[in-house]
């Protein structure tokens, strides 16, 4: 048994009448939303491009003076290695480098292998071990973050002193 037509006709007025509420509804949220793409695009873009930046700039920054620790270890032995040590040439080596890179505070220790004797002793060993504290781009000296927020570097290099060494 069918329904009646009066019937029929008056679910589909209902079924009209909710369709456009619904489509009403949709409408509005869209007309709401207008616009808000670009702003979660660039929300979602500074989010990760400012911590990105920061990275790059502390990264660079750190490996800047770690190639400088190295080069001050590296030529500062040879200069010791190669016998000038009596004329100042590590000490010049060593200011050039550290100039020439931008080392902060550069702290220098000089061993000789084997420690008993002179040093450098012919056929011995010379290690130099430069070590400096790089500080974070962009953090403020207050509450002393200045002093926290540092990265230690160090650079050891080894080299030998020829057995035909003679100190000058």
């Amino acid at each position: 048994m069918l329904p009646s037509k009066h019937c029929r006709d008056a679910v589909r007025a209902r079924l009209r009448a909710s369709t456009s509420r619904v489509r009403a509804r949709l409408a509005r949220a869209h007309a709401d939303e207008t616009g808000s793409a670009a702003l979660e695009f660039l929300t979602i873009g500074l989010l990760t491009l400012v911590p990105l930046v920061y990275l790059v700039l502390a990264l660079g920054q750190i490996q800047s003076q770690a190639l400088g620790v190295e080069s001050a270890a590296r030529f500062t032995a040879r200069a010791i290695a190669a016998g000038n040590a009596a004329a100042g040439a590590p000490d010049a080596v060593l200011a050039s480098v550290v100039r020439e890179y931008g080392v902060r505070e550069a702290r220098v220790r000089v061993e000789c292998l084997p420690a008993a004797g002179d040093c450098p002793a012919p056929g011995g060993t010379v290690v130099v071990t430069v070590s400096a504290d790089v500080p974070l781009p962009l953090v403020p000296p207050a509450l002393g973050l200045d002093r926290v927020a540092r990265v230690p570097v160090e650079a050891t290099s080894i080299q030998k002193v020829s057995r035909f060494w003679e100190a000058p």
